[in-house]
């Protein structure tokens, strides 16, 4: 056996680059997503649980208008690379800022909604445009 190890760490770097190389935009993002929530100090989607008071981090992939029980609200998806959660503002038809692609942290309160984790109403801070 001999003790040159070069050609396992090029192989090991080859497969890292084809990796990469191969992943879909979507994995990509979420790798990015995931190491932003992290270093914000903020608590992973998936790690939420059910009427949790959490902070996350994450980028909103839909917006849309939705009434709920005759009320308007404005719902938004969450993204952090780790699970969706659901955004929503009751009483509100849009609010500035509040955009697809835009990334923002939310604190709240978590309630399940049909086995989906929802904050309601959260405070939020947008993230600035230039860290996008």
């Amino acid at each position: 056996m001999s003790g040159d190890t070069r050609g396992d760490k090029r192989g090991g770097r080859l497969r890292r680059m084809l990796g990469r190389l191969s992943s879909s935009q979507e994995e990509l993002l979420s790798a990015e997503l995931r190491q932003d929530t992290e270093n914000s100090g903020c608590t992973r989607i998936c790690d939420c649980g059910d009427r949790q008071i959490v902070k996350v981090a994450g980028t909103l992939r839909t917006v849309t208008q939705r009434p709920r029980a005759g009320v308007p609200a404005l719902e938004a998806e969450l993204f952090d690379g780790s699970a969706p959660l659901d955004v929503v503002w009751l009483g509100r038809r849009s609010i500035a800022g509040i955009e697809p692609g835009r990334r923002l942290i939310a604190s709240g309160r978590i309630a399940m909604n049909h086995g989906r984790p929802v904050l309601f109403n959260p405070k939020y801070e947008l993230r600035p445009i230039g860290q996008e």
